[in-house]
């Protein structure tokens, strides 16, 4: 039974005098992930050690620190002093009960100045294994690997290392709103913004005259799932059925696309304020549909005042794919839901939009802020909370 977890970092090693902030973050998310665990978690020089017990099973933990942003990899292990006789026998130990052909040492010494050097202890580690169990040693492609780190006051022996999405650890005051759409596109972009340690705010754009219960229980299950990765999440449902009505008097077919876009955008800059957010983010790519054009794009993203992050902006559809299968995303998004930009648009609606004439269209639309105000009045609002599977 392992009685540590070895947790490892990359970028927030390179963050110099900001390096203990971006620890202190991921060790209160790590806590926050595992707080019905019993265990015990600390800062150790380059890593974060987790104590644990025979009543904590592995599997539930990989699960979930699995998808911890700021975890590069982490490792199930033993503690040691700092003898190379006790690196052997922890090795032998765990070994011993394992069944293989082949096996290689790999030191890491952050500690300069322990007697022995990495090459050296793997050298000693290797000759002991081998009299005791008869392996073979294979430098190349071992069937088991013995890690050891030899830390300041202590080695941390392990036989095993779990992967995860690396980045940035999520902080609090660093916030974004996602427009999550219900398709693929939108949760891929909400998961690489928490990727970067952005806590993401959720806006769904509704029309109560296509969506039903189902759809509004689509889009809270895409967000349940991304709840996941960030552990609290809030939900806007913002109804939009009103403005498109009105917008289809006064806007002729081919430019509704964007016009309806130009509207979402001004309501969500509202929640970033209400928020206290630093920007709105889309699953946009480009392409060649109309609302994926770059002359599109731009006269859209002109609508919105803060700014507007575009994580898949240089992604292809495949791409974008393997990261919804990889973040359990895919098979929500996949199922069939109404396009709120498509309800009464032209069959070819314009792809090259230009701003003068989009801003004389919307010259002639009365009322145009009072439109938005109406539609914030009757905002709802969800929040979610991480719940273990």
């Amino acid at each position: 039974m392992y009685t540590h977890i070895i947790i490892h970092y990359d970028e927030i090693g390179l963050k110099k005098k900001n390096r203990s902030y971006f620890e202190d973050a991921l060790k209160t998310n790590i806590q926050r992930k595992l707080k019905d665990l019993p265990l015990s978690i600390y800062k150790q020089y380059g890593r974060l050690v987790a104590t644990i017990n025979q009543k904590t099973t592995t599997e539930e933990i990989k699960k979930r620190l699995s998808f911890v942003p700021g975890i590069s990899s982490f490792s199930f292990g033993f503690s040691t002093n700092l003898d190379v006789q006790e690196f052997s026998e922890k090795s032998i130990s765990i070994l011993s009960e394992q069944t293989f052909k082949t096996f290689k040492v790999e030191t890491k010494r952050s500690n300069k100045m322990f007697k022995l050097t990495s090459i050296d202890i793997n050298k000693k580690v290797g000759e002991n294994i081998l009299n005791h169990l008869n392996k073979k040693v294979d430098l190349t492609n071992p069937e088991k690997t013995i890690f050891i780190e030899v830390c300041e006051k202590n080695a941390f022996v392990y036989d095993n290392k779990h992967y995860g999405i690396s980045g940035l650890p999520i902080r609090k005051n660093n916030s974004v709103v996602c427009s999550l759409s219900g398709g693929l596109d939108s949760p891929v972009s909400a998961y690489l913004m928490m990727k970067r340690g952005c806590e993401v705010i959720f806006a769904h754009v509704q029309n109560n005259t296509l969506t039903n219960q189902k759809l509004e229980e689509k889009i809270c299950d895409l967000v349940k799932q991304l709840t996941k990765v960030q552990l609290k999440s809030k939900l806007y449902i913002i109804p939009f059925s009103d403005i498109q009505k009105k917008l289809i008097m006064y806007v002729p077919s081919e430019y509704r696309m964007i016009i309806y876009r130009r509207f979402m955008f001004k309501i969500i800059e509202e929640i970033v304020k209400k928020e206290k957010a630093f920007a709105v983010v889309t699953g946009d790519s480009v392409g060649q549909v109309a609302s994926q054009t770059l002359e599109n794009i731009s006269v859209i993203y002109d609508a919105c005042s803060v700014p507007i992050f575009s994580p898949l902006i240089g992604c292809n559809k495949e791409e974008i794919v393997q990261v919804a299968k990889k973040i359990g995303t895919y098979d929500i998004s996949i199922k069939p839901y109404p396009d709120c930009c498509s309800f009464m648009v032209a069959e070819h609606p314009i792809t090259k939009g230009s701003l003068k004439d989009i801003k004389h269209i919307e010259e002639k639309i009365p009322d145009k802020q009072k439109m938005i105000e109406e539609v914030l009045l009757k905002l709802k609002k969800k929040e979610m909370v991480y719940e273990k599977e």
